[in-house]
């Protein structure tokens, strides 16, 4: 058997933060092999977070105009899938090819291998019959794939996933969605914009059922005005497919459509990587991490097979703690060189990895100068971008008193804010802050409206820095924008 060959850091798993990572690296001069089965920069570049997000794009452009007869005159509008499919497949896939992403890796110092890889022994990675020896350590990126539900007869439909609800070329004239999350609500109020009868199917017993119950009732309300029917506290029992209707049996009900999409979530196979190789149990439903993404010593995750949430700015943060901390492990490795060419934990890992979303810093959470970052998830923001937009930082208020919390609550109606009087039509919203009593400081907020996402921001700092309840209340918040309705928000705290 041939030797291994010898590098320095094996990325398995080319998601936006298996790509981060190995690409910072092999800029800091390391030598990096990164591995990846299906498509370099994985689900959000081809099938989430930016096609969808033309796609919404796109659906929010016709109910914009649908509503200048209320706003100014009057408007037809006629809904064309074609430019869409065409942009997403044109701007952002390219065809669904990574050549672009595989070039730019490599044009980083990186050395790309196209397989599914799995370990086969301390430090060793296995892809097909090439062996791989990292001397410094294994980075997982490998991300999740769709949940599908053990539900009688799916398996033997042509259902979709995310993917071939992103792909489709010409849309059905009907869709049922299984799952009432944020993807089915946001790909739900797509298609119905644009003429398809979607029905949304939720066994719990309302959707969006991770965020506050305010969300759920704005959400299901602004789908019902699109025209989607949405039914909650019903669980598939059966699912049947005579080559032209979907039936999904539910009880005493049963729901027809010419497609099935199943968004009923999302889970790792850590069985396909070999962790038992290395001690690690591969029956779990996620890789476990520490506060500086280790798996075991010389294994690192990164982004959603860690099960920290399956967002692209999780795997960003993610990857510049990683970054960091594999570059100050091989700068103090015996006899090996610093491969940044610099003095210090802080001028050499910190400064390769600088760049990294502005994740790094010279400081710890606690401070102390050259210390490496560690994981924080306290302020983790979310943004489901239905119209309007569902924007959540840190707890909710149920999450805050099972934790036994003293929670105050503070809520503000966003159209009875001036920006959302002004706005009139699809002013829907509100903003709600939870508090610590306490400790004077808020531990959780939600921003919902037409810039939910974007006001989330001045939330987020306020519960990753816990500002003080007194500072937010003394702040000038500027006039008429829908963030002041923070400000109505804390004098209802009070």
């Amino acid at each position: 058997m041939a030797e291994p060959e010898v590098v320095d850091v094996v990325v398995v798993g080319l998601g936006v933060g298996g790509e981060e990572v190995a690409g910072r690296l092999a800029e800091a001069g390391l030598s990096v092999v990164g591995i990846e089965r299906d498509l370099v920069g994985g689900e959000c570049p081809y099938w989430g977070c930016i096609p969808s997000k033309m796609m919404i794009r796109a659906a929010n452009a016709l109910a914009e105009a649908r509503r200048v007869n209320e706003l100014a005159g009057s408007a037809q509008v006629q809904p064309d899938w074609a430019p869409v499919a065409k942009r997403i497949r044109e701007e952002a896939t390219d065809t669904w090819d990574d050549t672009v992403a595989v070039d730019r890796f490599t044009g980083k110092g990186g050395r790309f291998l196209r397989g599914s890889a799995r370990l086969d022994g301390p430090g060793r990675v296995r892809v097909g019959d090439q062996v791989i020896q990292a001397r410094h350590g294994i980075v997982f990126g490998t991300g999740t794939r769709p949940s599908v539900p053990p539900i009688d007869g799916l398996a033997d439909t042509p259902y979709w996933t995310n993917h071939q609800a992103i792909e489709v070329e010409e849309l059905p004239e009907s869709l049922l969605v299984l799952g009432g999350g944020a993807i089915g609500l946001e790909l739900a109020q797509v298609f119905a914009r644009f003429g398809v009868r979607v029905t949304v199917v939720e066994a719990a017993d309302r959707v969006l059922a991770v965020e506050e119950p305010e969300s759920s009732e704005v959400a299901e309300k602004a789908l019902r005005a699109d025209g989607v029917e949405i039914r909650t506290g019903v669980k598939a029992d059966r699912v049947s497919h005579d080559g032209g209707t979907f039936t999904v049996h539910a009880g005493d009900d049963a729901f027809h459509a010419e497609r099935l999409l199943v968004v009923t979530g999302r889970r790792a196979h850590l069985e396909e990587l070999g962790l038992d190789t290395i001690g690690v149990d591969p029956g779990q439903r996620y890789l476990p991490v520490d506060g500086q993404m280790r798996v075991t010593d010389g294994v690192w995750a990164v982004g959603d097979v860690t099960g920290e949430g399956a967002f692209t700015h999780i795997a960003m943060y993610q990857a510049a703690i990683v970054i960091a901390d594999v570059l100050d492990r091989t700068r103090h490795a015996d006899r090996a060189p610093d491969p940044s060419g610099t003095a210090s934990v802080v001028g050499g890992a910190m400064g390769a990895a600088s760049a990294v979303g502005g994740a790094m810093t010279a400081t710890g959470p606690s401070g102390a100068a050259g210390t490496l970052p560690r994981a924080d998830y306290r302020a983790l923001p979310r943004v489901t971008f239905t119209d309007p937009e569902v924007g959540a930082v840190g707890l909710t208020e149920h999450q805050a008193r099972q934790r036994g919390i003293n929670v105050q609550v503070g809520f503000a109606q966003l159209s009875s804010s001036a920006r959302g009087w002004i706005h009139k039509a699809g002013n829907e919203g509100f903003i709600k802050l939870v508090a610590d009593a306490d400790q004077g400081v808020l531990v959780g907020a939600t921003s919902v409206g037409p810039a939910g996402g974007e006001v989330l921001s001045a939330l987020v700092v306020a519960v990753h820095a816990a500002v003080p309840l007194s500072h937010l209340r003394h702040m000038i918040y500027a006039y008429p924008t829908f963030h002041r309705a923070i400000e109505d928000a804390l004098r209802d705290l009070s």
